[in-house]
């Protein structure tokens, strides 16, 4: 009798989905949770526009960077000893970030902290594929996604209040609490789901050299990276945009910041519900377009004159709307192209995510000026070309059938 090539395997429990869902809400809290905390950190430490956009940047390039390390080492060594690794690294961030007395140990915290946090959802979705199987690989990923949005909705508010009633340090001492909680439950409840058969070539380099070499799986990643770099712009210029340019608290901010988790987890709704009876091709186009389509709305409006947080937050609704539509997609698309490295093709789609969200964010940083005219170059620049990669692996299916 031939051997299962994932012997660990069980059945997921209602309870490890829980616990697994939740480990994804360990980028929110590296992420999310610091966009409150900007403007504040910025006039504490005495900081320029670019410096204190640095300290934001350099968690989305350090989780992009880091993500590739955590997908390749979990197909060789298990899922369980590197995401917890991932998290115990996230908590002595959290820790440094929030008795940072300077711009340099700030920066150094921040950025461990996202290293440890980009275990997150690399490792949520490769843990997702050995257990559910690619036929339910869709909607796991939507039902884990949708819950992930719960760290967007909840860290802004969170981090608004703290920052409003206690000073920027207290928001650190949040994730610190959350990441205490979400790591307990992955100690006692995540169990070793890495397939006997899984890893590649002993480089890594390889691994990686063997996943760009599909057109299919380069034009999801990067698809991935482009959406997500719209949203990242969106969602800082929208910090901002709402403290200087309108004069609102970050208690406010944080309130009309939910449009865009709420899209986001309205959007993974529908891919839930669409599953495998719509194609991944056709489903990663659609949400490209739409997000261009919701770019192009925003700026219309910016230019127009009607800055108000209608106008930032209400195409930003349909932003992660269409984000949340196609990701579970993509993200099934990249990891299909070869089973075997799954963590490998995970870590890189998170990796894309994080590392073109934090190009175009930086870019921003750069380009800001005090108007709305950065936003909408940078955000429409990443629109574009997230409908170009989205369209690639449409035209390859549409060729294979001719």
């Amino acid at each position: 009798m031939a051997r299962d090539s994932n012997p660990a395997k069980k059945d997921p429990t209602a309870l490890f989905a829980t616990c697994l869902a939740s480990i994804a809400l360990i980028g929110p809290l590296a992420v999310h949770l610091y966009m409150p905390v900007l403007p504040a950190v910025k006039e504490a430490l005495g900081l320029t526009d670019a410096m204190a956009q640095m300290t934001f940047s350099i968690s989305l390039l350090g989780m992009a960077i880091a993500t590739l390390v955590w997908g390749d080492l979990s197909d060789r060594f298990g899922r369980r000893p590197v995401l917890l690794t991932g998290l115990a690294l996230f908590l002595i961030g959290s820790a440094l970030s929030m008795v940072a007395q300077t711009i340099t140990v700030l920066a150094l915290g921040r950025l461990v902290q996202a290293v440890g946090a980009g275990c997150g959802m690399t490792l949520v979705r490769a843990i997702a594929r050995d257990s559910y199987g690619p036929d339910r690989l869709v909607k796991a990923i939507a039902y884990l996604t949708m819950f992930y949005t719960i760290g967007p909705m909840i860290a802004p508010i969170a981090a608004g209040g703290l920052v409003d009633a206690f000073g920027w340090r207290s928001a650190f001492a949040f994730s610190i609490f959350g990441g205490l909680i979400i790591t307990t439950g992955a100690v006692f409840v995540i169990h070793e789901t890495r397939p006997s058969d899984a890893g590649g070539p002993a480089s890594a380099l390889s691994n990686f050299l063997t996943l760009f070499r599909s057109a299919r799986f380069t034009a999801f990643v990067l698809q991935t990276g482009f959406n997500t770099g719209s949203f990242m712009v969106t969602a800082a210029a929208s910090s901002y945009l709402m403290k200087e340019m309108l004069g609102r608290s970050a208690t406010e901010f944080g309130f009309w910041f939910l449009a865009f988790p709420f899209g986001f987890f309205t959007g993974n709704f529908l891919s839930s519900r669409v599953g495998n009876r719509a194609s991944i091709e056709t489903m990663t186009l659609l949400g490209a377009a739409m997000s261009l389509c919701a770019v192009g709305a925003q700026a219309a409006l910016l230019l127009m004159g009607h800055l108000t947080p209608l106008a930032i937050f209400g195409p930003g609704f349909f932003l992660t709307l269409a984000q949340g539509v196609c990701l579970p997609y993509t993200q099934t698309g990249a990891m299909s192209v070869n089973p075997r490295l799954a963590g490998t093709a995970s870590g890189i789609g998170v990796c894309m995510q994080n590392l073109i969200g934090a190009a175009f964010t930086q870019i921003y940083g750069l380009l800001a000026d005090g108007t709305v005219g950065p936003l909408i170059i940078t955000a429409s620049v990443s629109g574009v070309l997230g409908v170009l990669a989205g369209g690639v692996p449409f035209l390859l299916r549409a060729r294979q059938k001719t």
